[in-house]
């Protein structure tokens, strides 16, 4: 079986278990995926894969030290292996709010060089509200390393259709994931780096304090 540059129809809710594995074993072999989110797609690859990594700057066309991932997790519970201390009003906050449409930056740990290149002193936290991307974090474990597609045309910013999405990227990333039409409103962005929580972007989604 051929397992790369593929489109697999995943149900949202209920996604079929052999089509997962099929997913599971692409991130395993070093492949770069595309994913839903409860927000929009988003190219994805296993954390601890460095080739996966390298590949995803190439294709967005960014330096390693200047591409700003996101870690996608299933839960909070990777929180401490990435992360510095977390003051208690901020995990109240993201307790509060995840699973759902928010990127927390917090400040990263020395965990984090050993994946990103560039000495990276924040890190943004994704927990979406989506089964299939919260499943594939729990069969691989550990998080996703995440970086945000773009719409060629400059004024529809995200790109929604799967089908078209295989069709930009089907010769530079392995395998998408068809899980219906996405969104094209990103997460709400939340800086918890510092003393004082700031919004850095407003996108899908309500803040619960």
């Amino acid at each position: 079986m051929n397992l790369f540059n593929m489109i697999i129809s995943l149900h949202t809710k209920n996604p079929n278990t052999r089509d997962l594995k099929k997913v599971v074993d692409v991130l395993n072999n070093n492949g770069v995926i595309i994913i839903p989110t409860d927000t929009i797609y988003a190219m994805a690859c296993k954390l601890d894969s460095k080739k996966a990594i390298e590949r995803m700057c190439k294709i967005v066309g960014k330096k390693p030290d200047k591409i700003n991932f996101s870690l996608v997790c299933s839960s909070l519970s990777h929180l401490s292996d990435f992360t510095s201390a977390i003051d208690k009003s901020v995990f109240r906050l993201m307790k509060n709010n995840l699973p759902g449409p928010f990127t927390f930056i917090l400040k990263a740990n020395n965990n984090v060089t050993k994946y990103f290149e560039g000495n990276k002193k924040t890190i943004g936290i994704r927990v979406p509200d989506n089964v299939i991307t919260q499943m594939l974090v729990e069969e691989i474990g550990m998080p996703l390393a995440v970086t945000t597609i773009h719409h060629d045309d400059e004024i529809i910013e995200y790109m929604t259709d799967p089908e078209e999405i295989h069709e930009k990227f089907e010769h530079l990333v392995d395998l998408v994931i068809n899980a219906g039409n996405g969104g094209n409103v990103p997460s709400t962005i939340i800086d918890c780096s510092t003393n004082e929580i700031i919004l850095i972007r407003e996108g899908k989604g309500l803040i619960v304090e």
